[in-house]
């Protein structure tokens, strides 16, 4: 059983292209993901039109903030494109009459460009506040009373509060690690696990249906091995597969990009889990196709399909509730739970044990299902 585990195992670093999808092509994605969504990243705010004091005002509260980068551009068609072409991740439009409403009673729209992407969606709603802070003086001060509106205005954001505070906290930190596993490292590289695995499993399942092709498992059968050995063998050859690929990233992002993944023993354990869901599943793929060109791009369509409904290459939280919902019927939601609760919130194994519970039922589900279909293979 060991042994064909082994065999299993020797023949996906054979073939050299997989050694570069299964180590290089991982931590360069990583390194992407990481650089673009991390902390060192600030993304290109866009402003165009608004010559006036008060769209001077509304710039200078931009730029202090720190969260964005303010960019003047020349009008509304420029801005549209340099946020088409990706140049800028929104843009702000200050229109003509911003002026006057701010010093008015009048309505005024201010239409915001952005992107389809987590940066951008955030630094949408980073504009949104500082426009309501510079916005709220201004209102005060159209509707006070004596004076002209620059006095009115000084008066009101003079104006102090009292009884309200909002404090920051920024959670998934950890003080004193000197290293960056508090930005977009941490979420690349967990994604890309399972993203990565899942993948693997499912394209490694071409070795299944050669053992098969070949006749090895005709050879297999006529030693006195026993036929439950030798599924067993092929069980543990899959889960190895997904087990040596999800340890590579694991291990990899931590020594190349510093990330902590929270708890050992609770990130082992979800390693294990969830490479026992991809080795079910290769090995289901792999006994139910009959050959490898049927296998390859099914198993490229499942991998990529399951992994971006379940959250693998979109974040759950942008998308809408229903398919929240959705998501969670794939084993790749419930194992980023898993992952959020160890890495965001410092959680330990008995934190995760839901997760691990369902991703122990996909496993068993897709085990048996697996385990009935090459049998019927391997003894038709």
């Amino acid at each position: 059983m060991i042994a064909i585990a082994w065999v299993n195992l020797v023949r996906l670093f054979r073939a050299r292209a997989n050694i570069f999808f299964v180590i290089v092509f991982p931590m360069v994605l990583i390194m992407v993901l990481g650089l673009s969504f991390g902390s060192g990243f600030v993304p290109k705010l866009g402003v165009a039109g608004g010559a006036g004091a008060r769209a001077g005002e509304l710039v200078a509260a931009l730029e202090r903030t720190g969260r964005m980068e303010v960019v003047r551009v020349g009008d509304d068609a420029e801005a549209r494109e340099l946020v088409e072409r990706g140049r800028l991740a929104a843009a702000l439009i200050v229109p003509e009459g911003y002026e006057g409403a701010m010093s008015g009673r009048s309505r005024v729209a201010l239409p915001l460009l952005s992107r389809n992407e987590p940066s951008s969606l955030q630094l949408g709603a980073a504009v949104r506040s500082v426009v309501q802070q510079v916005a709220m003086p201004a209102r005060a001060a159209a509707y006070a009373g004596d004076g002209s509106f620059d006095q009115r205005l000084a008066r009101a954001q003079a104006v102090q509060v009292p009884g309200v505070t909002v404090s920051y906290a920024t959670i998934g930190a950890r003080a004193g690690s000197g290293s960056r596993t508090d930005d977009g490292f941490v979420a690349a590289a967990s994604t890309q696990l399972l993203l990565f695995t899942f993948l693997t499993s499912l394209t490694g399942a071409t070795a299944l249906i050669e053992t098969r092709r070949y006749g090895v498992s005709r050879r297999m059968y006529a030693t006195p091995m026993s036929g439950g050995r030798i599924l067993l063998g092929e069980a543990a050859g899959r889960v190895a597969v997904a087990l040596a690929q999800g340890l590579i990233i694991m291990l990899g992002s931590a020594l190349i990009f510093g990330v902590r993944w929270g708890d050992p023993l609770g990130a082992a354990a979800l390693l294990l889990a969830f490479s026992l869901v991809g080795g079910g599943a290769g090995m289901l793929l792999g006994a139910a196709m009959r050959t490898e060109q049927q296998a390859l791009p099914l198993g490229l369509l499942l991998g990529l399909g399951l992994g971006a409904i379940g959250g693998a290459m979109v974040p759950l939280d942008l998308l809408p509730a229903t398919m929240r919902q959705v998501a969670h019927l794939t084993p790749h939601a419930w194992a980023m739970d898993g992952f959020a609760e160890l890495l965001g919130r410092n959680g330990t194994i008995a934190a995760i044990l839901p997760q691990l519970g369902v991703l122990a039922g996909y496993a068993a589900a897709l085990f048996a299902l697996g385990t009935w279909r090459l049998r019927a293979a391997l003894t038709r």
